[in-house]
């Protein structure tokens, strides 16, 4: 089918140009309504923990409603708020740096570039719809190719804005965030915001502004910044002040930018150490933190963590996760984790229910997360090569946060750990026991032993027990 929807375009195309056919019907969506991208696959269901069918949620109850202590209750749609990213999904081919493409996807097959684009747009609303997930994520240059000159790219970008606007009232879903894919060009080499080259800033400030009106067109409720160029590979070259200056006032320009717009969705800058660059400036959430402190920009942003990026860092997801939920700035997550074989990015869907249990105590103690949510910046693996390999994925991906939830729920309400966790704490019950280094001397002195003596276990092992009750 889409092979012959491939031809009829040519064919409109053809008549087109010999004056048989109007241009705007040839280069409109050209016989592709009908399409089906994913003819093997129903909507996925709900069948329970029992069931043996790969192509079903186990644990992903969409409408059940989820109570947690002191946050209210849910639906598990609302507590989870689950996106596809478009480019993994729709744009990941295969390759890595060691091979090429491996796959040979349906929405690949356009006439041209357009309708290429057309073609992934439709199979993605196919894959929303059949999957059950309200939200998706988009780089700009992932919907919509690069032309020529940047008004023509711009031209490209809205017209498959207006068709997901479309597919969004069509098919009842939503745009999570939206994003400028400020790396993967040439001009971009140097960087972005931190290019020594004052037209490649400029040229990233206008790819950024067109990138949010689009997020704003769709109504988009988060923009993400993710830097993966705004670093160094050596300081002997680099001018460190005046790129972290540009930086900021980089960040500074798109929050007014923002404001003037009437967007009302959240700013998110996205932490990575590094790859590409041996240092990014966005390392981990301490050091974003300290760059939003640094340019007053606390009110305007909050944090992206994308979980494989946290053991990048050095840290595990759930550390990132508490660093920023208690500076408030968690907005989002990034849902995917690594291969701890592996030393870099390899974006593999979490499927490990205790982690995800770890992660859903942090944002479930935070109220969870909305405007964010959960991302599935995940991709398969080079030699998975079916379309439904992309519902296997996500459904594990799905049941596993599920479960995560269920089980963070279940912890949250009994309280046997927050209760162990604050009985270690309960000698600051009454608050300081002094407000000056010459009242606590003063405490100390007056200590009749050395508090070394009957100091308490930590009792770590007691509180894996304690977690491991609910999983």
């Amino acid at each position: 089918k889409v092979l012959l929807a491939v031809l009829g375009c040519v064919w409109l195309a053809l008549a087109a140009s010999v004056g048989h056919a109007a241009p705007s019907e040839a280069n409109g969506t050209c016989g592709d309504d009908d399409v089906t991208f994913f003819p093997n696959v129903a909507k996925i269901k709900y069948e329970g923990p029992d069931s043996r069918d790969p192509m079903s949620f186990r644990y992903y109850n969409a409408d059940e409603e989820i109570c947690v202590a002191g946050k209210g209750c849910k639906k598990m749609r609302d507590w989870l708020r689950f996106s596809v990213a478009f480019w993994h999904t729709f744009r990941g081919d295969g390759s890595d740096p060691f091979g090429s493409p491996t796959k040979l996807w349906p929405w690949d097959e356009g006439a041209d570039e357009m309708q290429t684009a057309r073609l992934r747009m439709k199979a993605n609303f196919e894959f929303l719809d059949k999957l059950g997930v309200d939200y998706w994520c988009f780089h700009d240059r992932d919907i919509a190719p690069e032309a020529a000159t940047l008004k023509e790219t711009n031209a490209n970008l809205f017209e498959i804005v207006e068709l997901a606007k479309e597919l969004n009232a069509k098919y009842d879903k939503k745009v999570l965030w939206g994003t400028a894919q400020l790396f993967k060009h040439r001009r971009y080499a140097h960087g972005a915001a931190t290019s020594p080259d004052a037209r490649v800033f400029a040229y990233a400030a206008a790819q950024v502004k067109a990138a949010m009106d689009a997020t704003h067109a769709l109504g988009g409720e988060n923009y993400v910044f993710w830097g993966g160029r705004e670093g160094y590979q050596s300081l002997l070259n680099t001018d460190l002040a005046k790129e972290l200056e540009n930086l900021g006032a980089f960040m500074r320009m798109a929050a007014e930018y923002k404001e003037s717009i009437g967007f009302g969705g959240t700013l998110l800058i996205e932490p990575k150490p590094q790859e590409p660059t041996k240092h990014q400036y966005d390392w981990d959430v301490a050091t974003t933190a300290n760059f939003l402190h640094n340019n007053g920009l606390t009110t305007k942003y909050k944090v992206n963590v994308e979980c494989n990026h946290a053991t990048l860092s050095g840290h595990s997801c759930e550390h990132e996760l508490q660093v920023a939920s208690i500076q408030g700035l968690l907005g989002n997550v990034d849902i995917n984790t690594g291969d701890p074989q592996i030393g870099w990015d390899t974006d593999q869907f979490l499927t490990d229910a205790a982690e995800a249990t770890r992660l859903m105590l942090v944002i479930l103690s935070q109220g969870g997360l909305q405007p964010g949510g959960l991302n599935f910046d995940a991709k398969l693996r080079r030699e998975s090569l079916d379309p439904e390999d992309l519902f296997f994925a996500h459904i594990s991906g799905m049941d596993a946060m599920a479960r995560g939830l269920r089980q963070a729920a279940a912890i949250i309400n009994d309280g046997l750990l927050a209760k162990f966790v604050s009985g270690r704490y309960k000698s600051f019950e009454g608050g300081l026991p002094g407000q000056t280094f010459q009242e606590l001397e003063k405490l100390a002195f007056s200590l009749p032993s050395d508090p070394g003596g009957d100091i308490e276990s930590a009792q770590q092992e007691k509180a894996e027990i304690l977690f491991s009750f609910y999983t």
